[in-house]
């Protein structure tokens, strides 16, 4: 709207609108451009971008018709945090060079919610000179229904008086700029309790906790060697991508933390690693792909719904689409018992599929399940039963020593059958202050 009244006293034409984002939005971001017929250029993600905004690509699509860019805090499909703060300074450049002034609107739906709490030290809201608009869900992170959702300006002139309407005959003067008007108070009041209920501190101990278990869950998955995770938020600070070496870095500093006492509140923890939200996006390791070619993720995520899990199997971004990537978002009801069930589960379901390669699905899903007793501490003795480099045949044992922990194992080294049984038992572990103030 501010781009417009520019371009019109300027005397130039105002009818091709664009707007810049990457192609890891959320489609509610498209939805919002072609509904209001402004163009969508979409940057294009890689690896070297963590599968979201790369800002030097992103510069080069701006023109004189660009209205702004949305700059996405957590991505739907790994769940990083775009930099914000970053295309804020090349923006500035921007505007050095050639005069160019584009603003940022923040899309915060999941982050906005997790960031303020558990990454303070983030810059990436208003303290940013070019974010004019921040809009986050009440539904995601922020602990009530689907139905809520909030949006914040800089200041009165980037809401423009174009934009909105004056009401007087529902007493006094209201000011609407929704596309719905008539609409449930139910959201707004649950949203109001949660603040009151919690407060900061609250909702600070809740996101460290999704974000405990969030990394508990990485560092298992990627200790079976079967998985690798493609989200990051479990890696040293400035660590990204998967590699041997790189495992083996957050499964120490993830393991030093542990250990650390410390305030569930306490963000402090959380300075240590990446970025992001909590969040696993992870798929079969190129070891696990080139040892048996016909795995396949699919049967994966539609094994684990035997078992009660939905968990989405699906294409990254354009340019990255030929990499796919199941994902489990760890809420605030989840807990320790919920990650160690999910870790067991996986690996019940990725030996099945290689149990039953040569069968149909439906023959494969008439496998009994495993009688297991206890999954008591599995992911936390996962993750620690590795942490040494490995070789091929050393993945492949350390792979056969978890299925006869999960009661997975069909045949011992003796060739005898095993009865499938949970034989992982507390062992007496005691949990450290930051584990059970989470």
């Amino acid at each position: 709207w501010r781009w417009r009244q520019r371009r019109e006293a300027a005397g130039k034409d105002a009818s091709k609108p664009n707007i810049v984002f990457a192609a890891n939005a959320q489609v509610a971001l498209e939805k919002t451009a072609r509904y209001f017929d402004v163009e969508s250029r979409l940057v294009p993600v890689s690896a070297a971008s963590h599968y979201c905004l790369d800002t030097e690509k992103a510069l080069t699509m701006i023109d004189e018709n660009t209205i702004g860019m949305f700059v996405i805090l957590g991505s739907t499909y790994t769940g990083h945090y775009e930099e914000v703060a970053e295309m804020s300074q090349l923006l500035d450049r921007l505007h050095k060079d050639t005069g160019l002034d584009v603003p940022i609107h923040v899309d915060g739906a999941s982050g906005a919610f997790v960031a303020p709490f558990a990454q303070p030290d983030l810059h990436w809201d208003f303290r940013v000179p070019r974010v004019v608009s921040i809009s986050t869900s009440g539904h995601k992170f922020g602990l009530t229904y689907p139905g809520i959702g909030w949006v914040l300006w800089r200041a009165p002139e980037y809401l423009p008086d174009g934009l909105t309407f004056e009401l007087s005959y529902l007493g006094g003067v209201e000011k609407t700029f929704t596309l719905n008007f008539s609409h449930p108070a139910c959201f707004m009041i649950a949203q109001y309790y949660q603040f009151i209920r919690f407060g900061r501190e609250g909702y600070a101990r809740v996101m460290n906790a999704c974000l405990y278990h969030a990394r508990l869950l990485s560092v298992a998955l990627e200790a079976t060697g079967v998985y690798q995770c493609v989200s990051d938020m479990h890696r040293p600070r400035g660590t990204y991508g998967f590699s041997e070496a790189n495992r083996l870095a957050a499964s120490e500093l993830f393991t030093r933390i542990v250990n650390t006492p410390c305030s569930g509140a306490d963000p402090t923890p959380n300075l240590s690693f990446n970025y992001g939200l909590p969040e696993v996006a992870f798929r079969f390791t190129d070891w696990f792909i080139n040892t048996h070619p016909h795995a396949n993720q699919d049967v994966i995520t539609t094994l684990m719904r035997v078992r009660g899990w939905i968990i989405p199997n699906y294409p990254l971004p354009p340019d990255e689409n030929r990499l796919r990537v199941m994902r489990v978002v760890i809420k605030e009801a989840s807990s320790e018992d919920f990650v160690n069930r999910l870790v067991r589960d996986l690996m019940w379901a990725t030996q099945t599929m290689l149990d039953t390669q040569s069968q149909s699905l439906g023959e494969a899903l008439t496998t009994p399940l495993a009688k297991n007793i206890s999954t008591a501490n599995l992911a936390h003795s996962i993750a620690q039963s590795n942490q040494a480099p490995m070789d091929d045949s050393r993945k492949h044992r350390h792979w056969q020593g978890i299925l006869e922990k999960i009661g997975e194992l069909k045949e011992g080294v003796t060739g005898k059958a095993q009865v499938p049984e949970m034989r992982l038992l507390d062992g007496g572990r005691r949990k450290s202050v930051y584990e059970k103030s989470c």
